[in-house]
């Protein structure tokens, strides 16, 4: 059996028959999202681990921390206790939930530069950009998907936001944002890396900041000379506009930061693998 990338190019033409460079681009696009969706698939080890991991992290932070954690935390039930553990920490497990994507987009990358794949795209009519754009969407579909799995897991367990339509539809975008945001750093982490063992390790920081943020206790208690760190790094302005959407609390600055930051990281990211795959093109 054969997908649309291993049966042959079609010309690319400019006659009477032709759409045009970009109906090719959207159409060479649209192929390459389909072969990183058929890996997802065939190998879903990678998928299961970025499920399970986010999982394991929140019951364990729930039912065996959350007794005490859930004391007195603010923005959320003023009795503490799991309940209000869980409706604080889940928004830092979504984060990290997408951070961890990085790690499989980075891997299948870099398999497919140390394998000669992508070497084998450019002899290809096809266009340049849709290898890696096919790359981009296939890993941010994905990183929805382990989301909302994460986030169901949450709601079975006893998570119950308050929030609306509108709120929702706007955790929806952010949380699409963050992850095409992320997916671009991974993409770039996976060119950048000399052996799939190094990619796969590379995006490890990322699942981390979260951590050094707000996800998982206000930044305020921490030491002084951590809190501006954690204060103004990526992960913290994200958390705090998915707890103040899913909770209706109070938003300030967060969305703003939040939007800012993940342009940041997904023009980076972007910029970065460019260079990168121009860089091993013309070698």
């Amino acid at each position: 059996m054969t997908t649309a990338i291993d049966r042959p190019a079609s010309p690319r033409g400019g006659g009477a028959g032709s759409n045009g460079p970009r109906s090719h681009v959207l159409a060479d696009t649209l192929t390459m999202l389909d072969r990183t969706m058929l890996h997802l698939v065939r190998y879903p080890g990678l998928s299961v681990f970025t499920i399970v991991g986010p999982v394991v992290i929140l019951l364990l932070f729930v039912f065996v921390l959350g007794g005490t954690l859930g004391a007195g935390l603010p923005g959320v039930d003023p009795a503490g206790g799991r309940a209000a553990y869980l409706a604080y920490v889940l928004p830092g497990i979504l984060a990290i939930t997408i951070a961890g994507t990085a790690g499989g987009t980075a891997t299948t990358v870099s398999m497919d530069m140390t394998q000669g794949i992508t070497a084998r795209f450019r002899t290809m009519a096809i266009a340049r950009a849709s290898v890696l754009a096919g790359h981009v969407l296939g890993n941010t579909i994905q990183a929805l998907i382990a989301v909302a799995l994460v986030l169901g897991v949450g709601l079975a367990i006893g998570f119950r936001p308050s929030a609306g339509p509108l709120e929702w539809l706007a955790t929806a975008g952010m949380l699409a944002l963050v992850a095409f945001a992320i997916t671009w750093l991974g993409v770039a982490m996976g060119m950048q890396a000399k052996s799939v063992e190094t990619a796969s390790n590379l995006p490890l920081v990322l699942t981390f900041l979260p951590l050094l943020g707000s996800g998982f206790v206000p930044a305020d208690s921490m030491p002084d000379w951590l809190q501006g760190f954690a204060a103004y790094q990526p992960f913290t302005p994200i958390i705090e506009t998915l707890r103040g959407l899913l909770l209706s609390t109070p938003l300030g600055w967060s969305p703003a930061l939040a939007v800012g930051w993940c342009l940041v990281l997904a023009v980076g990211g972007y910029v970065w693998s460019r260079i990168l795959y121009e860089r091993r093109s013309v070698r």
